[in-house]
């Protein structure tokens, strides 16, 4: 009779704690499993279910698996999704303060992004999406975007005319069109075929994605006009963040924070293998360009966007930082 009870005993604690375990999914539309984001979030559900007992894990459903960045983020609002993974330019429309990381030319190294990601104006932009639903958790780095196309791109005369692609977003059109081009907004996904075709003659992004969707084999000059390191923004929906306990809240932040370490090494090792591949596949990297061409072509684009006074004490913050 007592091994019966402490059986059922047993039975009933199994029960309790497994009704308490947490899956919560996150979105990406990366399509490698291995990418530095993907990879990322699943080494922050490790340090989630080792801290809380099994209570909490994170599920990562990749390659746009549940829709488009932007459709991902509209479940997020309203918690019919709980995590989401993107890049912080599809934040811009719906968080001002998420316009200032997105600057072109606001950083001038990728330690000195770092560094202001990891510092006051970090914090401050992470938390500045909760009015919209949004509880920013985390920075993951995106490199820095820069110019490919047939030619090479060493001044901001090369670029009068030129049809580049940049991501569907007003800031985007307005820096493509302030570098003299015709900014050709398109989802990735088309990016490969039109630059094939000649549709258009450029696009802009960080190496590894250069690498990652094969675009080097369309055209082979990657010029490092180095224009952004907009990052990647990891963010949970408040909805399910305001129902945790103070502190399951504050072991969320903390493992977020330990999963950025993560990404930023995994990042490091993907650029360095991705350069390594279009190098032996025959593209050229351009490195004597002339960023002050380009740089002071911004300001219209910053007196556009940067408009308020709260926005120009973040941006010089920033540019503050050491």
């Amino acid at each position: 009779m007592k091994a019966t009870l402490k059986l059922t005993a047993l039975a009933v604690g199994l029960l309790a704690l497994s009704a308490q375990a947490v899956e919560l999914r996150s979105a990406d539309v990366h399509n490698s499993d291995d990418y530095p984001t993907v990879a990322a979030v699943r080494h922050m559900s490790e340090v989630l279910a080792k801290q809380s007992g099994g209570r909490y894990t994170i599920k990562v459903f990749n390659k746009s698996a549940l829709g488009s960045e932007k459709e991902t983020l509209d479940q997020v609002k309203i918690g019919a999704l709980e995590m989401n993974r993107v890049n912080i330019s599809s934040l811009n429309s719906l968080c001002p303060k998420s316009l200032v990381p997105t600057m072109p030319f606001l950083f001038n190294s990728i330690p000195h992004m770092r560094r202001v990601l990891d510092g006051p104006v970090g914090e401050e932009v992470l938390k500045g999406c909760e009015a919209q639903g949004l509880v920013g958790l985390a920075f993951y780095d995106s490199g820095a975007r820069s110019i490919y196309a047939k030619k090479a791109v060493r001044t901001l005369a090369d670029t009068k005319g030129m049809k580049i692609r940049v991501q569907p977003s007003d800031l985007w059109v307005a820096v493509a069109n302030a570098m003299g081009a015709n900014a050709t907004p398109m989802p990735t996904a088309e990016v490969y075929t039109a630059l094939k075709t000649g549709l258009i003659d450029a696009a802009e992004n960080n190496i590894p994605s250069y690498e990652g969707f094969k675009h080097y084999e369309a055209v082979k000059v990657y010029s490092y006009t180095e224009h952004s390191m907009a990052p990647e923004m990891l963010v949970i929906s408040k909805a399910v963040f305001d129902k945790m306990s103070p502190a399951d809240q504050a072991m969320f932040r903390a493992a977020a924070k330990e999963s950025v370490t993560f990404q930023r090494q995994k990042w490091d090792e993907q650029e360095a293998k991705a350069l390594d591949v279009v190098l032996k596949t025959g593209s050229t990297l351009v490195k004597d360009v002339d960023k002050k061409s380009f740089q002071t072509a911004m300001q219209p684009v910053y007196a556009k966007f940067i408009n308020t006074p709260d926005l120009q004490r973040l941006v010089k913050a920033a540019q503050d930082t050491k």
